[in-house]
């Protein structure tokens, strides 16, 4: 969902059109194995589950990202594929800018390669925990787990990430799901599904927004049809209702996930992405257009109907970073235990603006704006950087 600058910088949307969008990397899920005894510490030992969806009477729930948490998750970018090259240093000054800001508020784990653990510690301070777990880029919203309740107790769903279709290097991403999970004892579950974290959200009770273009694609889930999708997408994540939003096939590497799109602030109220006034129409303007039609049409799982607030882009004028792939959406926020921490773009106008809005939304959580010039270089945000594992369900 981004503005379009000219830049030399290799950025996930220059590595798709580099492959041209083709499946010629198959580094995917098949890679999965067990880790590395050196690559886990003394927590490692988790109970394995089996890989089927929740069977029938058992109640699974996928909570909302606003709920209590227990830690956030990161990643300490390694040079892969020659993703981030010259800007390498500058992309882990984001990451850790962030670490540092999220540990206020609650834990941050930051996952790295064990060589890099000693640097990535001293840039991110003492209350961030680095852990030796191997790594390729910076994006554990879509390689980490997505947590869901049952039967009182937090499982991870594994989603065999694929590198967004095979679109780049994945060697040791594909690996995270399972290895986290061991590495913290929390059972895993193996979605029937290849997806990422940044393509659902949802308002804990039952209902969630998902785009067509980033799951119903041959790239993650060939031969499979939307109402397949969907009815594995209930048993996997126990959600009720399905919004299907079209997004956007085959402009950035995720193929248009929904968290730069529209994103919940609680039951009923989502808050969408909307170019900055002025903005020559494109198919990512379009995406937002399509996605407001569909939910001033629909309800959510529990029938109420919509409210949706405009979260309009800066100016790109006044944009302080640079790049073609640019992500200037506010929308990929981030919810933690009492803080929302959204991008600063230098508009300060629309920066102000949409840290109003979100204020409002969370009137008692601070809103912290963080600058994330490099990661929004390469199309992404602080919601992509970021991962929530959330806290014990109650009783």
């Amino acid at each position: 969902m981004s503005f379009f600058r000219p830049t030399r910088r290799t950025t996930r949307r220059t590595v798709l059109r580099a492959l041209g969008g083709l499946g010629a990397l198959t580094f995917g899920a098949a890679a999965c194995g067990p880790a590395k005894p050196a690559e886990l510490t003394a927590r490692s030992g988790a109970a394995s589950r089996p890989p089927e969806p929740s069977p029938a009477g058992r109640k699974r729930r996928l909570g909302a990202e606003w709920e209590s948490h227990t830690r956030t998750f990161m990643a300490w970018p390694a040079l892969a594929a020659g993703v981030w090259e010259e800007d390498l240093r500058y992309v882990r000054q984001d990451i850790a800018r962030i670490a540092r800001a999220i540990g206020e508020y609650e834990e941050v784990v930051m996952m790295a390669r064990p060589a890099q653990v000693a640097a990535a510690q001293r840039a991110c301070g003492s209350q961030v925990e680095v852990i030796p777990l191997a790594v390729d880029d910076l994006w554990a919203r879509d390689t980490v787990p997505v947590f869901v309740e049952e039967e009182g107790k937090v499982i991870g769903v594994d989603f065999n990430f694929n590198g967004w279709g095979g679109k780049q290097e994945h060697t040791n991403d594909a690996r995270v799901g399972r290895r986290l999970l061991q590495e913290y004892r929390i059972p895993r579950i193996q979605a029937p599904l290849v997806s990422e974290g940044g393509s659902f959200e949802c308002d804990g009770e039952g209902t969630l927004l998902i785009t067509e273009s980033s799951i119903v694609n041959d790239n993650r889930n060939p031969g499979k049809s939307r109402d397949t999708i969907e009815a594995e997408l209930k048993r996997s994540l126990g959600v009720e209702k399905v919004i299907w939003l079209a997004g956007v096939r085959g402009q950035d590497i995720t193929d248009a996930h929904v968290d730069s799109l529209v994103r919940f602030t609680e039951p009923g109220v989502v808050l969408l992405d909307r170019a900055h006034p002025g903005t020559p129409p494109d198919s990512w303007s379009r995406s937002a257009d399509q996605a407001k039609s569909v939910l001033s049409r629909t309800t959510d799982a529990r029938g109420r109907r919509f409210e949706i607030i405009d979260l309009p882009q800066p100016d790109p004028d006044r944009i302080e970073g640079e790049g073609d792939d640019f992500l200037s959406s506010y929308a990929n926020f981030y919810i933690a235990n009492d803080a929302v921490f959204l991008p600063r773009f230098g508009d300060r106008k629309a920066d102000g603006r949409a840290r109003g809005i979100l204020q409002e939304h969370f009137p008692d959580r601070d809103v912290v704006p963080i600058v994330i010039d490099t990661i929004a270089s390469g199309g992404g945000g602080i919601h992509c950087a970021t991962h929530d594992q959330p806290g014990r369900p109650a009783a």
